[in-house]
């Protein structure tokens, strides 16, 4: 009985031994999560007072503990900042990892180490997901020109500004108060330009009649090169209050034919939030939905998981939102190479959210996450389980010993 007791106690220092060495081995792989060997006892069923028959394996328990998060710079390198696992799949079979060390395919499918597709859901053409699961593909070919069919202009009006009576003319400075410019795309991508004059109305009315404040907006469209492009006309009468809030006259259409190839253009002008007070003349904000061509020139991930294309235009596209997954039971997870685990009954389904929903942590761009390993706290543990290893095998060949004296004495 003692021969098997210390087989089974070599056995067990043997797997420890394995896996304090598989640790040691992957101190400086990325995601890796350490393991330690669980053993149980063994003794006899019934009897009083039994004599133990050594130890059984029951099981690796992983140690899902974070590792420590290491900057590459590398906008593809993604770190998870809490829990939850990367979804990819190869081959049709879904694994989950916590390496997040990502690169491009040539066709821009973004990918793990081992060439696995990274999943998240694919997006509507306004970039929202659309809570459809796939392989994530970054937009890598060229973006084209989008003509500007809204510009927003918000201005703050000198409300001390003299009333023009003379017939407005772009080339007679006396016939305004201010003038300012706004870009205009066209659908080839050329950056026209609208140049804008306000004009302050005179009063009107009879006396004890609220006169209302306005100021009547011209529009000149002017080419890329700096040309006009027809005449210029009224675009707007904007309205004010006593307190110089916009009332009225806040939005109107521009129709332009720049002369270029291009299509026509027809851009609606906001002017909402623009004020007459006592201040200065200025444009507090502008927005134009319009850009020129742009070239790919690289790929962003957001902390919540959104996959941007970048352009030299300065514009983004979202082309997906990666998911991370969760389980109720990480110890069920299955450990298999290259850094992945797979599902099992005991681990339960994978929930599937973005980061930083449900349980899920954020997402570190430029980091990886590194191997949890304490190397210090693994070489304790082979020295345990190297002097266990010994210790059974001298019980072994103390035992083999005494069967070689029984044998020579029968």
């Amino acid at each position: 009985m003692s021969l098997n007791t210390a087989l089974s106690g070599l056995l067990g220092a043997q797997q420890g031994l394995n896996i304090a060495s598989n640790d040691l081995a992957n101190a400086s792989t990325t995601g890796f999560k350490s393991g330690s060997a669980r053993f149980s006892d063994l003794y006899a069923a019934g009897g009083t007072n039994p004599t133990g028959q050594g130890v059984a394996s029951q099981f690796v328990e992983q140690d899902f503990a974070q590792g420590n998060l290491q900057t590459t710079g590398n906008p593809l390198d993604l770190a998870i900042q809490g829990t939850g696992f990367f979804v990819v799949q190869k081959n049709g079979q879904n694994n989950y990892t916590r390496d997040g060390a990502f690169q491009l395919s040539p066709s821009g499918q973004l990918q793990g180490a081992t060439g696995s597709a990274v999943l998240g859901y694919g997006v509507n053409p306004n970039g929202n997901s659309n809570g459809i699961l796939g392989p994530i593909t970054v937009a890598t070919s060229g973006q084209p020109a989008q003509a500007s069919s809204k510009i927003s202009l918000n201005t703050a009006l000198n409300s001390a500004d003299p009333a023009i009576t003379s017939a407005f003319s772009p080339t007679n400075s006396s016939t305004y108060d201010r003038s300012t410019s706004v870009v205009a795309y066209d659908s080839l991508g050329n950056a026209n330009h609208v140049q804008l004059y306000y004009v302050k109305n005179p009063a009107s009315g009879s006396a004890g009649t609220t006169i209302p404040n306005t100021w009547s907006v011209y529009a000149q469209p002017e080419s890329a090169s700096g040309n006009a492009v027809g005449s210029a006309s009224k675009l707007t009468t904007l309205a004010f209050n006593s307190s110089g809030a916009l009332t009225g006259g806040g939005s109107a259409t521009l129709n332009v034919n720049w002369k270029n190839g291009a299509a026509n253009s027809a851009i609606a002008f906001n002017f909402a939030g623009t004020t007459v007070g006592a201040q200065a003349f200025a444009v507090n904000s502008t927005t134009n939905n319009g850009y020129a061509p742009g070239t790919f020139t690289g790929t962003n991930i957001t902390k919540t998981g959104q996959v941007q294309s970048l352009y030299s235009n300065g514009q983004t596209k979202t082309v997906g939102n990666l998911v991370l997954a969760s389980f109720i039971n990480n110890q069920g997870l299955i450990p298999k190479s290259a850094n992945l685990f797979s599902a099992s009954a005991n681990s339960g389904q994978p929930v599937l959210n973005l980061a930083g929903a449900g349980v899920n942590g954020s997402l570190v761009s430029g980091s990886i996450e590194q191997s949890n390993v304490q190397t210090s706290n693994q070489l304790v543990e082979l020295l345990k389980y190297q002097q266990a290893y010994q210790s059974n095998a001298s019980v072994i060949q103390s035992e083999q010993q005494d069967f070689a004296k029984l044998e020579q004495v029968a």
